[in-house]
């Protein structure tokens, strides 16, 4: 194998890597949503928890962040919480999701 070859597949584990976390810290910031959504929404324990696990879901539908905040601002869209205030949150969530993740919790 040359070093080309040992650079080009170091790149593509570091690319593979990279990817894999933001995959888990963007699920677990769609979790952390769904929870605080939960929350406004008068949901707790076991409901609360299937709440957020429907956010995680939604990400699935298509690439990007559209369909997870249609689907938080739909069901929030009579506790009058705007799209802002969503991706606010979703920031927030992200940055905390990621310390999760690097401190391996």
């Amino acid at each position: 194998m040359t070093t080309f070859d040992q650079r080009q597949e170091g790149f593509e584990k570091k690319f593979a890597l990279d990817e894999e976390l933001k995959f888990k810290a963007e699920a677990r910031r769609n979790k952390l949503l769904g929870l605080w959504a939960a929350d406004l929404l008068g949901k707790s324990g076991d409901e609360a928890a299937a709440y957020a696990r429907d956010v995680v879901t939604a990400d699935f539908q298509e690439a990007g962040d559209g369909d997870v905040m249609r689907k938080v601002l739909g069901d929030l869209s009579g506790k009058g919480v705007t799209e802002q205030q969503i991706r606010a949150k979703m920031d927030q969530f992200l940055a905390e999701a990621v310390a999760q993740i690097k401190a391996g919790s």
